[in-house]
């Protein structure tokens, strides 16, 4: 395939300021009409003097400064394809690409980051504070005060790239601003007065964690629940309707019994009934009306079964429907973002001597933009990739896989079979043989048995030991018996595939760590290293190999695997509620419960802390549920997480509603609801994603998806020197040497060309393209159609060049006629 290397002129320019074009670059292409890949022509540009001879440096390097800014807007546009980002927040001018570039860095991202920590860490020293990080109300006053003088230079450079229009139009950034005012007023609130307040707006806070770029995955999870909600809350509601209904049944039935507690009052009765469907309080509701009427069980289980049984799980399975075809819908969404994005780059790199295609040359400097990081050969292995129809430029057909393909990882493929080829053929022959070894069924299933009599093993001395020190100073014998055959595993191994081979594999890398774990423990036990002894715990991890047998058990550990980035971002989503809910606990209910504080309460028990003498011993009773308080924000976290096990629940609630008020009530089931909104949407999330695997499977039998995305391709040396001729005329010498290497490996082996291998792992993403395979098709369709509805809305002149162009074209683009 050959090189593209000519220096064409952009068939679209970045506009100035000013908002005048930039003239092309060569004399004689502003005196001829050139023809587009429909047979059309474009006229040119030109001045009303023409430009003298000398003015033709002056002319190209104006040239490459325009074609750089092409480069940086078409990564631009991908850089949102792949972000999610909506294109009327796209840079419009010189002022604003700044701004912009200031704002899309790490270090940015990372002050934004750090600035939202320090926010969300005041909590442990503002009152009332964790008594170890206590901080003056000066000190912790003028910190806020600092983070959100930060947060101010964030939103003015945020302001600056959108212009002030676009920026009252972007919903969070105005949420964010408005959080921003709130803070700052009631920060220097607290500052002259010096002292603090009730704040609960402090719970907004996460809001600037959640604008972080690094937490992209928690908005999308928020946007998630949010949408969720219509259906939760239409299920919610019929929920509520039948405990209505009960309660003021119970109420009826029951309230004649004085002797129970739980229905003298309707509100009683509603209460009641809400903690029943968490069982948190049954049998105990059940039994005063069941102690006088056995008959009386009839009420308890018709409600249980109604609701409990029945409604709660159609509220697991309308949510779950619900987050499939959220799942579909936002795939389809992402999808079709990242084509236009795709679109808007690709026009910004055709050329108006070859308008249908990309040249490597701009398809280069487009990736010197979007992955400054990336090498000139694998640069061009992507080009290679892309260039389905193998001529020199990159046809639109051919870029749509960009996304795809700019992310593989590029390697030479190896000459030889194993890494021992080229030793003498005795060494040859033993390694051979330790290769077939290893990779036999005999030896894989001999170790199998080894890690199920060790796990046995284990699980045997477990249960004969004693209380007290479990370590003895003598080291067992079946311990260094098992990590010797671990051991002799791990170097046959590695010898047998090689270290690179081996290490490969994440079993194999699994493998390795937890030997290398045994060992530790055993030279920890041996030098008796007693702070060390928690390593010998970690042994009985060998035993998930066994998950590697059976099929399905494989699935289970890659879809658990595939879920963790996502489950993570969950877990930091049911974080950012417990934040929100710390605070307001703490404002409303620190220091309300102590030791015998709820001796009015029918929890009276759970909170009593009791010395009485029994003899000549002191003997203490004491109820621990003091302990679940709202007195600082790390207690208020480890109760937070009680209600959401929910298993006696209650007694915190009627433990705090005892020495406060009756309302306080709706906080504790407010956090169960949303609680429990949550943990449906990761229960659903899971499910999904398990389902949506065993799908796949079942239609890809012969697919290995184990090995992920790999492509190969292969270069010849004709065509490496071609980009070495390249790169010289723009005296790039790094890039240079880089491509020697290649052709002087070639002449080393007496080469003509050499073969690539070029590896991803497979994302979610990929499952899906197989999946919706044939609808994708459909979507295309619908888009295009959409797209050409739209075109004769647009501008005639930018209408003519190109098709694709959408409506609401960014305002710096304009064809050059």
């Amino acid at each position: 395939m050959a090189v593209s290397m000519d220096d064409d002129v952009p068939l679209i320019l970045t506009l100035d300021d000013s908002g005048s074009t930039a003239s092309a670059p060569l004399d004689e292409l502003e005196r001829e009409e050139l023809p587009n890949e429909n047979g059309g022509s474009y006229d040119v540009i030109h001045d009303a003097s023409s430009p003298a001879a000398g003015d033709c440096c002056a002319q190209q390097s104006s040239a490459r400064h325009d074609w750089e800014m092409n480069y940086q807007e078409a990564a631009i546009y991908l850089q949102e394809g792949e972000n999610n980002d909506k294109f009327f927040t796209h840079p419009k001018n010189a002022k604003a690409l700044a701004a912009y570039l200031f704002a899309h860095n790490h270090l940015f991202y990372l002050m934004e980051l750090s600035t939202a920590l320090l926010l969300l860490l005041l909590s442990l020293c503002e009152a009332p504070a964790v008594p170890m990080l206590r901080l003056g109300i000066f000190v912790h006053a003028t910190l806020e005060l600092f983070a959100l003088m930060v947060v101010v230079f964030e939103l003015s450079m945020k302001m600056r790239w959108l212009g002030f229009h676009t920026f009252i139009r972007h919903k969070r950034t105005m949420v964010k601003t408005c959080v921003l005012f709130v803070q700052f007023i009631e920060a220097i609130v607290v500052l002259v007065r010096q002292t603090s307040h009730v704040r609960i707006t402090r719970a907004l806070r996460c809001i600037f964690l959640v604008d972080c770029r690094y937490c992209g995955a928690v908005r999308r999870n928020l946007r998630q629940i949010f949408q969720s909600l219509p259906p939760f809350i239409d299920i919610l509601l019929l929920l509520l309707f039948f405990m209505v209904i009960f309660a003021i049944l119970g109420f009826y039935l029951f309230s004649p019994n004085h002797s129970d507690p739980y229905f003298s009052t309707l509100e009683n009765s509603l209460v009641n009934l809400f903690v029943l469907l968490t069982t948190s309080n049954f049998p105990d509701v059940m039994m005063p009306s069941y102690a006088r009427n056995p008959w009386s069980c009839v009420f308890f289980i018709v409600y249980l079964s109604i609701e409990l049984y029945f409604i709660m799980n159609l509220l697991l399975a309308v949510v779950f429907d619900t987050f499939n075809d959220i799942e579909k819908r936002k795939f389809k969404s992402l999808l079709l973002h990242k084509r236009t994005a795709i679109q808007h780059a690709y026009r910004l790199l055709i050329t108006k001597q070859r308008p249908s295609g990309i040249s490597f040359k701009h398809f280069e400097g487009l990736l010197r933009f979007y992955k400054p990081r990336m090498c000139t050969r694998e640069r061009y292995l992507t080009f290679k990739a892309l260039n389905q129809s193998n001529t020199p430029l990159l046809s639109l057909k051919d870029f749509y896989n960009f996304y795809e393909v700019v992310g593989l990882k590029w390697k030479a493929k190896r000459n030889r079979e194993h890494w021992f080829d080229d030793l003498p053929r005795t060494a040859f022959l033993i390694f051979k043989g330790i290769n077939i070894l290893v990779n036999s069924r005999v030896f894989q299933y001999t170790m199998y048995t080894v890690v199920a009599v060790n796990g046995i093993w284990i699980l045997v001395e477990t249960f004969m030991l004693q209380g007290g020190n479990f370590f003895s100073r003598n080291v067992p014998w079946s311990y260094i018996v098992f990590l010797t055959i671990y051991g002799v595993e791990l170097l046959l191994k590695t010898t047998g595939l090689g270290p690179v081979e081996y290490l490969s594999s994440g079993w194999n890398l699994f493998d390795f760590s937890v030997t290398l774990f045994a060992f530790l423990g055993l030279m920890a036990l041996a030098f008796n290293m007693e702070p060390f002894y928690f390593i010998v715990v970690l042994r009985p991890l060998q035993l998930l190999r066994l998950f590697k047998l059976k099929k399905r058990y494989r699935n289970v550990l890659d879809t658990m695997f595939e879920l963790f980035p996502r489950m993570a971002s969950l877990g930091l989503t049911l974080l950012i509620f417990y934040y929100c809910f710390a605070i307001v606990g703490m404002e409303f209910f620190a220091g309300v419960v102590y030791p015998n504080c709820c001796n009015t309460s029918t929890v009276a028990d759970s909170y009593r802390w009791v010395n009485h003498t029994v003899g000549n011993k002191t003997v203490v009773e004491e109820g621990y549920y003091y302990l679940n308080n709202f007195d600082n924000i790390l207690n208020s976290f480890v109760t937070l997480f009680e209600l959401t096990v929910v298993n006696d629940w209650y007694i915190i609630m009627e433990g705090v509603t005892s020495q406060t008020t009756h309302w306080s009530r709706l906080y504790f089931m407010i956090f169960y609801i949303v609680t429990m909104v949550v943990m449906t949407i990761i229960v659903a999330f899971i499910l999904e994603a398990f389902v949506f695997r065993m799908n796949y499977t079942r239609k890809n039998q012969d697919s290995e998806e184990d090995n992920g995305i790999v492509l190969e391709k292969e270069i010849s040396k004709e065509e490496v020197v071609g980009i070495i001729e390249l790169y010289k005329r723009s005296s790039a010498a790094p890039e240079i040497s880089q491509l020697q290497k290649i052709v002087l490996q070639m002449d080393k082996y007496g080469q003509m060309s050499t073969t690539f291998l070029g590896r991803r792992s497979r994302t979610k993403s990929d499952l899906s393209m197989k999946m919706y395979e044939e609808e994708i098709q459909e979507w295309y369709e619908e888009h295009s159609r959409k797209e050409e509805s739209q075109a004769p809305l647009q501008e005639p002149a930018s209408a003519s060049t190109s098709s694709l162009k959408p409506l609401s074209l960014r305002q710096r683009s304009q064809t050059v006629i």
